[in-house]
């Protein structure tokens, strides 16, 4: 649970607000919402690095070393 001294109010657009809670689940709070958005923008942005990683670098077979 969030302590309201640990909250902060962020400026957003209506426009903002309401594609956040298209979003959303039931019962979630915007706090907990961004945090799951975020942790998924972290999987893909794990996942586009291994990619770029995939295609760019040179990888030499195990069983060449």
């Amino acid at each position: 649970m969030i302590e309201l001294s640990d909250t902060t109010t962020i400026p957003l657009s209506k426009k903002t607000r309401d594609l956040l809670k298209q979003y959303g689940r039931k019962g979630e709070t915007y706090d907990e919402l961004i945090q799951r958005l975020l942790d998924i923008a972290e999987q893909v942005q794990f996942v586009e690095r291994q990619r770029r990683i995939l295609a760019e670098e040179e990888f030499t077979p195990l069983d060449e070393i």
